[in-house]
């Protein structure tokens, strides 16, 4: 997103849903919401100009010393996501705040952290970054990220019986959509 105008937006579909009566959480969860508030949601997000870029992992696939620990696991993730996913989105004169769902206890994040900014040093052409971990309930473009990443799982989660309808709703904003084991045939686990 280039800018956070989606939030605005969203504080007022909340206000708007709570004063209706609809049952709602503590923030916006695609995987708890009722079908009837994700579909607000999403017609709300799709006012916006924004892009999605996923990076699928099947976690069983992952080798065992890429899972040793849930930041080097999704250090993989975020590395060849940025390397590959985030294409020209990104210059030398561009500054960039990354925003992540904060995972865990403190440690644990000082450990994301640090992975991240490991992985941007690798990968960014960006001038500066700075990494910023927050409850996703706190920020409404964290809840936009996971209404998108919900979306790409549930086409993925079960080839045979996919559940398309949210991802059709985001397809024509996706520009990177990989699968990162694809090739892979061995489930370690």
């Amino acid at each position: 997103m280039e800018d956070e105008t989606v939030a605005t937006s969203l504080l007022k579909l909340r206000r708007k849903l709570a004063w209706e009566g609809a049952e709602l959480g503590e923030y916006f969860h695609a995987t708890t919401d009722k079908q009837a508030v994700r579909d607000a949601v999403f017609e709300t997000i799709l006012e916006h100009p924004f892009t999605v870029q996923a990076t699928v992992m099947e976690k069983s696939k992952a080798q065992p010393q890429v899972r040793t620990t849930k930041p080097r696991f999704y250090q993989y993730g975020w590395f060849y996501h940025f390397k590959f996913g985030t294409g020209d989105q990104f210059s030398a004169d561009h500054e960039a705040l990354i925003t992540a769902a904060s995972l865990g206890v403190k440690k644990e994040r000082v450990a994301f952290e640090s992975a991240v900014d490991d992985v941007m040093r690798q990968t960014m052409r960006v001038k500066k970054w700075k990494t910023d971990f927050m409850p996703a309930g706190s920020d409404p473009c964290l809840q936009v990220a996971d209404y998108c990443a919900w979306a790409v799982q549930r086409k993925w989660e079960s080839p045979n019986q996919r559940d398309c309808r949210s991802y059709d709703l985001i397809k024509d904003r996706i520009t990177y959509e990989y699968d990162l084991w694809q090739r892979g045939t061995e489930h370690h686990y």
